[in-house]
């Protein structure tokens, strides 16, 4: 599997799946564009990059809620052309009908739905150029419900139907469009929410018996998802929403249940 020459540009890049897939991606031959707010964190995975003597990522320290249209901009600029756009920023909020505070709610789709919609639409004169391609990362909880998690589930329902739709209205430009769907995966996103390094091992300890294969996830499985759909290997594959949860979706287990 070779990206040799094909530009990536990756959202939510300074931390967790984002960078695991940015280095991931680089190590194949891609040519990655890293986007978050986190400027820090976005140097570290650049340096990280070059120090494996990869190919030079493109840095945006950007807002995807309010940037997007210089996201794109830049990176056609600096690259000239864009093969694919892993949609991957998004936040996570624990919440049910009872305490949904709208605000928070706003937030969540204003990041996982909004931008994602926005910045495809930028991205689509581009990536029809090169026939390139769009991975959108959802989640197993749009595809089984969860207790405590309705502003997140819902948005990643919405990525669902989006990377569906889109698939439908950009095939006869020769552009795919798919989702990799993980389930919990170990990311700085939990300690994010408030969850201290305890809580997040003791989470983790109680749902390893969840998955058939006898562990949870980890960043590096979905970022070989990521590779896989944007690769020339599944250039037949199109509204695919591929489940990376170990098979947990099987037993019916997936994030917060425990059997």
């Amino acid at each position: 599997m070779s990206f040799d020459d094909k530009v990536i540009l990756i959202t939510g890049a300074g931390s967790g799946i984002g960078a695991d897939a940015s280095r991931h991606l680089a190590k194949l031959g891609g040519k990655i564009v890293l986007v978050d707010l986190n400027e820090p964190n976005l140097l570290q995975v650049e340096d990280e990059i070059k120090k494996s003597g990869y190919a030079a990522p493109l840095v945006i320290v950007a807002d995807v809620t309010t940037d997007c249209e210089r996201i794109i901009s830049e990176t056609i600029e600096h690259f000239g052309k864009l093969n694919v756009l892993v949609n991957n920023a998004g936040i996570v909020n624990y919440d049910t009908v009872n305490n949904v505070h709208l605000p928070e709610f706003d937030r969540v789709f204003d990041i996982n739905v909004k931008s994602v919609v926005k910045l495809t639409q930028l991205a689509v004169p581009h990536l029809q150029k090169t026939k390139g391609n769009v991975v959108n990362i959802s989640s197993v909880a749009a595809l089984q419900s969860e207790p405590n998690l309705l502003s997140y589930s819902m948005s990643k329902a919405a990525i669902n139907q989006f990377t569906k739709c889109t698939a439908l209205d950009l095939a006869p430009f020769g552009i795919r469009v798919n989702s990799v769907n993980p389930s919990a995966i170990r990311t700085p996103i939990f300690e994010k929410v408030g969850l201290t390094a305890e809580q997040v091992d003791n989470f983790f300890e109680k749902i390893k018996s969840n998955y058939p294969v006898g562990r949870v996830g980890e960043v590096s499985d979905t970022s070989a998802g990521i590779a896989y759909l944007a690769s020339d290997s599944a250039s037949f594959l199109t509204g695919v929403l591929l489940p990376v949860d170990g098979g947990a979706l099987l037993g019916g287990c997936t994030l917060n249940s425990n059997k």
